[in-house]
């Protein structure tokens, strides 16, 4: 089974998953956000599933360089506007694995949802 990894490719830890994906021969399109964007819908199903608060990155610099206004009040409509508007903010990587999606990379996490 092919899957899909969803990130920007000059981010450290994109590569990183990129590069532990290839190591264990494991097949994957890579998805840039930057050039081919986010999907609404898609940014629904993996707060559906994880919450806005693990798939928006409050950690980056794009979202601590937003306004205060833009800060607060955030619910699962306005995190995907958010993230519509500037997909630097959506955690990276996610990984589809079809049934499910992994947030973030951690190799342990991975290794044991591939085996």
């Amino acid at each position: 089974m092919t899957y899909t990894l969803y990130g920007i490719p000059n981010c450290d830890t994109v590569k990183k998953a990129r590069v532990w994906l290839e190591q264990q021969g494991v097949e994957y399109v890579f998805h840039d956000y930057k050039k081919a964007g986010a999907d609404a819908g898609l940014l629904g199903l993996w707060i559906d599933e994880h919450g806005w608060e693990t798939v928006l990155n409050r950690a980056g610099t794009t979202f601590k360089k937003l306004p205060d206004a833009d800060k607060a009040g955030i619910d699962k409509a306005k995190a995907i506007a958010l993230m519509l508007a500037q997909p630097s903010m959506i955690k990276r990587p996610v990984l589809d694995l079809g049934d499910r999606r992994l947030v973030g990379f951690k190799p342990e996490v991975y290794a044991a949802a591939l085996t």
